[in-house]
Order: structure tokens, then sequence, then C-alpha cells
């Protein structure tokens, strides 16, 4: 038996392509990111995004093998695409927090620490960036400001506190 669509079948190819599209997008976002743009490119922006947290990730895994020249490189170019991406989405804190992150990673704690404090000021109860700023803290031996970030994160009932609890508690640790 064949079903006919009232739509026709151009009309219903169309309307299955964007709910899939649109399907697909939301799965890759964090709806509490605070990010309230809706451009036209909005696919590009996510991809961009979603390609630099798959080459952090890959990074990570070159750390964990002790391939710091190869994670550093990986950290660099994830930051060209979330530089990319911020330029298009300014109120993602998201992107905020990774660009901080790969920054700290390749040792350029100053700056590192603008991207955080800049994403804080979108979203001040930011769980990521709160505990890669305690990180960032703990690596720069101002323990009192790591603290700080601690307190921010006491609440939330999160792996982030365990994880910075953990790091301030054993600061003698390289922080990775």
């Amino acid at each position: 038996m064949k079903v006919l669509s009232p739509f026709g079948p151009k009309i219903t190819t169309l309307l299955f392509t964007i709910f899939l599209s649109t399907s697909l997008m939301a799965a890759g976002s964090d709806s509490s990111s605070g990010s309230d743009s809706s451009s036209g490119n909005e696919t590009s922006k996510m991809s961009l995004y979603e390609d630099a947290v798959k080459l952090v990730k890959r990074a990570g895994k070159l750390e964990k093998k002790e391939k710091l020249d190869k994670a550093k490189k990986l950290y660099a170019q994830a930051f060209s695409k979330l530089e990319k991406a911020y330029k298009s989405d300014k109120k993602n804190p998201d992107i905020l927090n990774y660009m901080g992150f790969t920054t700290r990673k390749v040792g350029n704690f100053d700056q590192a620490e603008k991207f955080y404090l800049e994403g804080l000021k979108i979203k001040p109860n930011h769980n990521g960036i709160n505990e890669y700023l305690g990180e960032l803290y703990v690596q720069t031996n101002r323990i009192d400001k790591a603290n700080e970030r601690l307190a921010v994160l006491k609440n939330c009932n999160c792996d982030e506190y365990n994880e910075l609890e953990l790091i301030i508690k054993n600061k003698g640790v390289k922080v990775y």
C-alpha cells in the first residue's frame, strides 16, 4: 500500500530535510549556553564550534600520551575555529570557555583568563568556566582565587566542583 502525502513529494522532502537538520543541530547545542543568535549561518557557527571541540578532545588524548607538541598544534587549530565562531556569536559562553581552555593549554594564561572572565560576564554560574578558571588560578599559584571559583560551584552538585576541589587539594600536581 502506497501512502500519499497531501503536500507532494518535493514539499515532503523539504519538510523532512528541515526537520532532520534542526534535530541534528539541537543534539550538539547546550540550551543553557545563553546564546540567543538565530542567523542564517547558524549551521556554520555550530560546525566551527563542534569541529573545535573535536580537536580539543583529540588534543587531550595526545596530551595523555605525552605528545605535547602535537597536542598544542591541535589546541591552536581549535582556537582558530573558535575565534571564527566567536566573531558571529559573541553571546555564547561555551565558545569563550573553549577559547580560554585552548589558550591556557598552549601556555598563554593572561589571555586565557580574559576569555574566561568574558564568558562569566555572560553566564556567571557557568560550571565549566568556573572550573577551568579555578584550574588556571591553581596553575598560576593564586589559590585564594581558585577557592573563590570553588565557592561559586559549591552548590552545583556537579563534577566540576569535585574536580576543582581535588586539584586545589593537590596544588603541587600539574593540571592538564
